[in-house]
């Protein structure tokens, strides 16, 4: 299990808090409702572009809703060829985040306690050189003008079995705490990305919507074809 601790020291998206009047308070409150609304909505739309397939812990009693939590499009992927060459006979090692669950607590003024489990499937082409691969991946918290509050990368070994070329690992990463400037600053001005660390290309490959199987080139390698990216 990962433990993953996210402290940020100053949070834009909690305002210093200040005495207001009661008519005052119902209309942020209303406003406040509006825009929880808006981010799910939004948050709807994006998971329906971004094919995330998130489900939740087990349920968590919170004050409030839960971050967002998503993988990066950017960086969801994970494609390494041999010379740069993008063609299935040149994959070397491939990855994705296949899905995350995530779940939340938090009451009164106490810091937003997160816990995920993120579904790794990783692939190995007919270019690897080895049955062992050391992926990497990184967790960021971001405010909601994206802004990044917290990020931490971690590695992720990975042992093919004989005669394998795809594994899938569950990470449990867990211990995530968000400080929340006052009791009213509710869990939706925030989001927490997932992501592969990636070179540049990776992410431009992954940004033009390039993708292959996980065990791309096992056949066709042999075959000694060379499909284009799908």
């Amino acid at each position: 299990m990962r433990r993953l601790f996210l402290v940020a020291a100053a949070v834009a998206a909690a305002a210093t808090a200040v005495p207001l009047a009661a008519e005052a308070q119902n209309r942020r409150g209303q406003d406040q409702e509006q825009q929880q609304r808006d981010e799910a909505a939004k948050k709807r739309k994006r998971d329906s572009e971004w094919g995330n397939n998130q489900s939740p812990l087990p349920a968590l009693r919170n004050a409030g809703p839960c971050p967002f939590v998503k993988t990066l499009y950017d960086a969801a992927r994970y494609a390494e060829f041999k010379d740069g060459r993008e063609a299935s006979a040149a994959v070397a090692y491939t990855g994705e985040i296949q899905g995350i669950s995530a779940g939340c607590q938090y009451k009164d003024d106490e810091p937003i306690k997160l816990a995920m489990d993120v579904l790794f499937e990783l692939g190995r082409g007919p270019q690897a050189s080895d049955s062992r691969k050391t992926y990497r991946y990184w967790v960021a918290v971001t405010d909601r003008n994206r802004s990044v509050l917290a990020k931490q990368t971690f590695d992720l070994p990975v042992t093919f079995p004989s005669g394998k070329d795809r594994v899938q690992v569950t990470e449990k990463i867990h211990g995530i705490e968000i400080p929340r400037a006052t009791m009213t600053t509710s869990g939706s001005n925030f989001e927490v990305l997932i992501g592969f660390e990636v070179t540049p290309e990776m992410a431009a490959f992954n940004r033009d919507g390039k993708r292959f199987r996980l065990n791309a080139g096992a056949q066709t390698a042999a075959a000694g074809s060379n499909p284009q990216p799908q």
